[in-house]
């Protein structure tokens, strides 16, 4: 049941990223069927849901934005803001439930060590590269804008890079990946959360196949966030591939 949950889950941020209004709506009749069937797992189900509708609103949102007479720099970062809607829908279902919002909000702590197939790795250590190996790859891109081109982007970068990184990560390492892992197992959390962050990105415009690409980063952001049990270290690492992608011609 819950393999198809995730299916019906990531077929409707899909659906809704390309606004298909029919099947979205068919996507949302089922969870709500869903939900006066299957008791047991009424939060999670809920919890999605509210995901979809949020993502909705945020997407009508931004249809409203967006035939303004505003910069693109600024319509992009109403496009960031308006995931609060899917952060309200979300804590809203936690207060229905009488459940408790976790964010990770701990200082991080870095003594459990990442382990892979065939090797261990201490989880800062494993940070760090992450940060440095995105960075001089972004680098590459960077180098070959002029300085004047840089400077022009700085206050639109800073901004963006911590809108989308802090709001980003509340969502799916902080809210979604806490509810998931007190409900089923760790895989099927990082999984859902990794995927779904990836399909998020339909919704900017990225291919399926770049969303799918990103779905590896939030592996390893789940992965940093459950080793240190702390959002900050995955929040830092989102901040530095976002500015990456704004320098590099990803964002604008």
């Amino acid at each position: 049941m819950f393999l198809f949950v995730a299916v019906l889950f990531f077929l409707g941020i899909a659906s809704i990223s390309y606004q298909q209004a029919v099947f979205t709506a068919f996507i949302c009749i089922a969870f709500i069927i869903l939900l006066f069937t299957d008791k047991e797992r009424q939060f999670i189900i809920s919890l999605l849901l509210s995901f979809l509708i949020g993502f909705i609103i945020f997407t009508v949102s931004n249809n409203f934005v967006e035939p303004l007479t505003i910069s693109k720099e600024v319509k992009i970062l109403l496009n960031r803001f308006f995931l609060v809607f899917i952060i309200i829908g979300m804590v809203f279902i936690h207060l229905l439930f009488h459940k408790k919002v976790s964010l990770y909000n701990e200082k991080p702590d870095w003594k459990n060590p990442i382990v892979l197939p065939f090797h261990k790795i201490n989880t800062f250590r494993f940070w760090l590269i992450g940060i440095i190996v995105n960075g001089m790859i972004y680098l590459f891109f960077i180098v070959q804008k002029d300085v004047e081109y840089i400077q022009s982007l700085l206050l639109f970068c800073l901004f963006f890079s911590m809108i989308n990184a802090v709001f980003e990560e509340v969502i799916w390492r902080g809210i979604m990946l806490s509810s998931l892992m007190e409900f089923s197992t760790t895989r099927y959390s990082v999984i859902v959360t990794s995927v779904g962050f990836g399909l998020l990105h339909l919704a900017i415009g990225f291919s399926i196949f770049l969303s799918l690409l990103i779905s590896v980063a939030g592996v390893i952001y789940a992965l940093i966030t459950l080793k240190t049990n702390s959002l900050y270290p995955s929040i830092a690492f989102h901040i530095v591939v976002n500015i990456g992608m704004v320098y590099s011609g990803f964002i604008l």
